[in-house]
């Protein structure tokens, strides 16, 4: 029977791992194509000229390129838990193995959320910089000074990429590369709209205010519809969490109902495991759900 229970734990540990692996080169194959769609577009014209504007507005760690650069840090920290509770009070592997697993999926979703936060700051602060530039540009001014007003106007995480473009337009860099550079550097669908609009306005022209406006409004409509969808997943989550707790509630009562009998099965092999692989099994429905209920669009 434990055997059993081991080989059942460790094939839907397994089923995740995998299903994890497809979704993540998924993603990455995604993030590929989209470099491949943008290289061309950010080839510099005069290779000495952009040297020259990257040396002197170079990227500080705040414009580089957008990424989940924390993303080994929760597991490596539930390895560093399993490892100390392991070492300092000698649990059993199950429990051990339960420990890890749990705070590495806790902590990953935690980074997973400050890191989408991170992007809705981007694109709420890029929407107010196009709302900026409409008013100027529609006030007479030109694109350049209207993207120093929005620079002025804007503050982090944003403001460094708009520094650096309005600083390699005005060391002579082409426009058009500058602004398609910036859809490399920020992979999201908001500044691929917004920098594809403005390197198509310097090639072919026409009239920047309507255009920004529409990209805006668009920008918008999108974060607008994003929130909607959170609000609505908030429900789901709160019921799963509110069923999650009873069930620790339950064995809270059991225990103080009968401490010996729930003491024997959680220092047994068989209810260890069951234990164990229950923990595991909720952090990854954790995990899971927060998932496939991000919206893609």
């Amino acid at each position: 029977m434990v055997v059993v229970g081991v080989i059942a734990l460790w094939a839907i540990v397994g089923l995740v791992g995998v299903g994890g692996y497809q979704l993540y080169t998924r993603h990455q194959r995604t993030l590929e194509r989209f470099s491949e769609a943008t290289e061309e577009w950010s080839k510099p014209e005069a290779g000495a000229g952009h040297r020259s504007a990257d040396q002197t507005f170079g990227l500080d760690s705040s414009a580089r390129r957008l990424a989940r650069r924390w993303f080994w840090v929760p597991w490596t920290v539930g390895i560093l838990m399993a490892l100390s509770v392991w070492i300092v009070f000698r649990w059993p592997p199950q429990y051990v193995l339960a420990i890890g697993a749990v705070v590495s999926l806790l902590l990953n979703q935690f980074e997973s959320f400050l890191h989408t936060r991170h992007i809705a700051k981007l694109e709420r602060q890029l929407a107010d910089a196009i709302d900026i530039m409409v008013g100027a540009v529609s006030a007479g001014a030109a694109l350049g000074p209207a993207m120093d007003a929005a620079t002025l106007e804007t503050d982090r995480p944003l403001k460094p990429y708009l520094q650096e473009i309005a600083g390699r337009i005005r060391l002579g860099d082409d426009p058009a590369s500058v602004f398609r550079s910036l859809a490399d550097r920020v992979p999201l669908e908001t500044f691929l709209l917004f920098s594809s609009s403005l390197a198509v306005h310097f090639e072919v022209g026409g009239r920047l205010a309507p255009t920004l406006a529409t990209v805006g409004r668009t920008i918008r409509d999108r974060i607008e519809i994003t929130r909607r969808i959170q609000s609505n997943i908030a429900q789901s989550q709160f019921s799963t969490f509110a069923i999650l707790g009873l069930i620790y509630l339950i064995a809270v009562i059991v225990w103080r109902n009968g401490p010996e009998p729930m003491r024997e099965f959680v220092t047994s092999t068989v209810g260890s495991w069951f234990i164990a692989g229950s923990i595991i099994m909720q952090a990854v429905g954790i995990a899971w759900m927060n998932l496939i209920s991000k919206p893609k669009f």
